[in-house]
C-alpha cells in the first residue's frame, strides 16, 4: 500500500471463484487485505474452504446462490468460474477486481513487487481513448502525453469501465495452443496500457480483471458454461465481446496492458481441449456477430443494451446450435436477477441510511 493508504478502500470489493483453499492470499496480505472479499465457492458446496486470517470476507456455495436467486439460479454456471459473476452482483460496490486463486504477486524487472490492484484502480480512475489512438499509448501515465496531430476535441477522453490485466509465467493459450507450446512461459514485461479502439473487439481473460460495477456491471455475465453446457472455458471471453460491444454504443473505454500477476499453473489441454472444442469453431461466426452487430439509440443504459443483444444473440446464432437459444434466456434471466439483487442493496442501504439519522 502507498503512504496514502488503500485506494477505493470503501468503494471496491475483491471477487475470487474457487474450489480450494485460499492460501495464494497470504502472499497478497499486503495489497489485498485492507478490502473486503467475495468469495464464490464452485462445486461441492459442502466442502470447507479455508480462508487465511485478517480477511474480511463473505463466502457463498451453490446452495446460497439458490437460495438467494430461486430459479434464477438456472443463470448461474455451475463447475466453471463462470460462477464468479455471482460474486458481481452480490458486491454492493462501485468497483471490481476479480482474481483467479492460482495467480501470484508478479515482479517488474527492476525485481520489485507489482501492485496490480493499485495499477487497475489508476486504470479505472484516468480515462480512455477509444476514439483516436494515441501512439504514446496511454497519454495520462506520467512521461506521456498525447502526440502532435491528436485533436484536441478528443484529449478530455471518455470513463473507463474496465482495466484488463495481463500476465507473467503460464500464459492464457487455448488447448491447441498449449499442445504445441507446452513448455513456453511468458516473460515479456511491455510496461504499457493502451485503450482498445473502438469498434475493436479483444479476448477478455478473467484471471486479472477489475471494472466499474455501476458503469457496465450488469453485462458482466459469464454466460452458462462448465456441468451440463456443451462449451467452457469462453465465459470470460463471452463477457468481454458482449461488454465491449456495450462500451462502444455507450461511449465509455477499455483498457488493456499493466498490471501483470504471476499465473503459476497451465490447466491441462487435453480436459480444457474437451472443453473447448465447439467454441473453437462457433467463435469462427461469434465473432463476426459481434463485429457487426448493433445497438438501437433508445437502448440507452447497460440494462436496455444487455436485453437488446441476448435478443439478437437469440435471433443470429441459434443457427449454430440450440446452445444458443438457451444462452439469449439466461441472458436475460441474469439482467433480471441483476436488477432485483440492485434494487434490494438499494432498499437496504436506505433503510441503513434511514436508521443512522434516527
Amino acid at each position: 500500500m502507498t503512504a496514502r493508504g488503500p485506494l477505493l478502500k470503501d468503494e471496491l470489493d475483491i471477487v475470487i471463484p474457487t474450489i480450494r483453499d485460499l492460501a495464494f492470499l497470504e502472499q497478497w496480505r499486503p495489497y489485498l487485505s485492507p478490502y473486503h472479499l467475495i468469495i464464490v465457492q464452485d462445486g461441492d458446496p459442502t466442502k470447507k474452504i479455508h480462508v487465511p486470517e485478517g480477511y474480511d470476507y463473505e463466502l457463498y456455495n451453490r446452495n446460497d446462490i439458490n437460495r438467494i436467486l430461486g430459479p434464477k439460479a438456472s443463470c448461474i454456471s455451475f463447475k466453471d468460474s463462470a460462477c464468479r459473476c455471482f460474486g458481481f452482483m452480490m458486491s454492493k460496490k462501485k468497483y471490481i477486481f476479480t482474481i483467479d486463486d492460482d495467480c501470484w504477486v508478479a515482479k517488474d524487472p527492476s525485481g520489485h513487487e507489482i501492485n496490480a490492484l493499485e495499477q487497475h484502480i489508476t486504470n479505472l480512475l484516468s480515462p480512455s481513448t477509444p476514439l483516436f489512438f494515441n501512439t504514446l499509448y496511454d497519454p495520462y501515465r506520467a512521461g506521456a502525453d498525447f502526440v502532435r496531430g491528436y485533436p484536441f476535441s478528443m484529449r478530455e477522453g471518455v470513463a473507463t469501465a474496465i482495466s484488463h490485466g495481463l500476465w507473467l509465467n503460464v500464459p492464457d493459450y487455448d488447448a491447441p495452443t498449449q499442445l504445441v507450446k507446452p513448455a513456453e512461459k511468458n516473460t515479456r514485461f511491455v510496461d504499457a496500457v493502451m485503450t482498445i479502439p473502438k469498434g475493436t473487439l479483444f479476448p477478455m481473460c478473467g484471471m486479472n480483471l477489475a471494472f466499474d460495477r455501476e458503469m457496465i456491471g450488469a453485462a458482466m455475465y459469464f454466460g452458462l458454461m462448465g456441468d451440463g453446457q456443451p462449451i467452457g472455458r469462453y465465459d470470460d471471453m463471452w463477457a468481454g465481446w458482449c461488454c465491449k460491444v456495450i462500451c462502444d454504443h455507450l461511449g465509455f473505454g477499455v483498457k488493456t496492458g499493466l498490471p501483470y500477476i504471476h499465473h503459476s499453473k497451465a490447466s491441462n489441454p487435453f480436459v480444457n481441449l474437451k472443453k473447448e472444442y465447439k467454441g473453437i469453431f462457433w467463435q469462427e461466426e461469434i465473432i463476426p456477430f459481434f463485429q457487426q452487430v448493433v445497438l438501437p439509440k433508445e437502448a440507452v443504459t447497460v440494462e436496455q443494451c444487455y436485453i437488446e443483444l441476448a435478443k439478437q444473440v437469440g435471433e443470429k446464432l441459434n443457427g449454430l446450435d440450440p446452445y444458443f437459444t438457451n444462452l439469449s434466456k439466461a441472458m436475460v434471466t441474469w439482467v433480471e436477477a441483476w436488477s432485483e439483487i440492485s434494487s434490494s442493496h438499494k432498499k437496504s442501504q436506505a433503510t441503513a441510511n434511514g436508521s443512522a439519522v434516527k
